[in-house]
């Protein structure tokens, strides 16, 4: 029904509308499909397989939950409203560039051979890595270049608290911030357009290799005979994959980061970097003043020794700096106590 509601919308929505509007729109399959406004719902009751009074409960279920929802952050301007340039989180569908790197995960994702995998994101990073600081230096040339913008990912249940700390560590490898509403389901991203798009792709494909490996642990421990605490093996094993996960992400950052500098010129490109840094920055502290900490718990040893090595077989991406920030009744994800980041401050 709110897919509905947002097909119906868009002839008569304000111009400018941007492209990642209709972006969302598509990925919603959100398309007009119904004749006559006025008969909608009973259209709609028929083609769910519903009757019209379950259908018109429905109708006021929605309106509930749309009226009742907090107010959230306004991440990028809305049809109608002229801005200058922001981020647009998928860097524009008709990127061949974005399209063979979205080909790449695919493959990483499908393959049952951990080095192909790897080879394969790698190459997806390395694609990434350089279009985000090619795309920086030609920002830094525009009158008026990109600023931060954000995007939103998905965090529900089960384990929601691994998949917010898996969206801070690809985040903070892609010159990203990452802020969880926990309470709502999602994790925010800032960052400008290139990154996002790192951000996104590549979180969603080491979701699914994560979720793919710890099934596959699983199993193993069942086998093995160890059954028992699943919940608690499957938690500790994605919370030690986002964070050797990070690890990678961050030294591959570098390494990219490096050879870009020795091509373009450190003092070219570092004042770049550093700038953009410092305005994703100051966007996070005005959306969200109120960030705290959240330390994660370990329950289960060995279910973190197998997320652990199963992100050391994963796939890379492609990054940045910073350490990023996670909220929701604002507050940042911190490893457990006794843990330490390699190459990085202890959280």
């Amino acid at each position: 029904l709110v897919a509905d509601l947002a097909a119906a919308q868009r002839p008569v929505q304000p111009e400018p509308v941007p492209l990642w509007w209709d972006d969302q729109l598509a990925g919603l399959d959100a398309a007009v499909w119904w004749d006559d406004d006025r008969r909608h719902l009973t259209a709609w009751a028929a083609r769910e397989g519903t009757d019209r009074i379950a259908a018109l409960r429905d109708a006021v279920d929605v309106l509930a939950l749309v009226e009742g929802l907090p107010p959230i952050a306004v991440l990028r301007p809305p049809p109608g409203v002229a801005a200058p340039a922001t981020a647009v989180g998928r860097g524009g569908s008709g990127s061949r560039m974005l399209d063979r790197v979205r080909a790449l995960l695919a493959k990483a994702e499908s393959t049952t051979f951990p080095a192909e995998a790897e080879a394969l994101t790698g190459k997806a990073q390395e694609l990434m890595a350089r279009h985000s600081i090619d795309a920086a230096l030609v920002e830094a040339t525009a009158e008026r270049g990109d600023a931060p913008g954000g995007v939103r990912l998905g965090t529900e249940p089960p384990y929601p608290g691994a998949k917010a700390l898996l969206v801070q560590e690809v985040a903070a490898a892609n010159r990203c911030e990452s802020v969880w509403s926990d309470d709502l389901g999602f994790a925010t991203v800032l960052g400008f357009p290139a990154d996002l798009a790192a951000v996104e792709l590549l979180y969603t494909s080491l979701l699914v290799q994560a979720t793919a490996a710890m099934l596959r642990g699983r199993t193993e421990r069942r086998v093995r005979g160890g059954s028992r605490r699943t919940k608690a093996y499957d938690e500790s094993f994605l919370n030690a994959f986002a964070l050797r996960i990070g690890e990678r992400l961050r030294a591959a950052a570098d390494e990219a980061g490096q050879e870009a500098a020795r091509e373009a010129g450190g003092e070219r490109l570092l004042p770049v970097l550093a700038s953009r840094a410092t305005a994703v920055r100051e966007r996070l502290d005005d959306l969200f003043p109120g960030v705290t900490s959240k330390r994660l718990t370990v329950a289960d040893e060995e279910g973190w020794a197998s997320g652990t090595s199963a992100a050391d077989r994963a796939a890379l991406d492609p990054g940045g700096s910073a350490p990023a920030r996670v909220s929701g009744s604002a507050h940042r994800l911190r490893p457990p106590a006794g843990t330490r980041r390699r190459g990085a401050a202890d959280t």
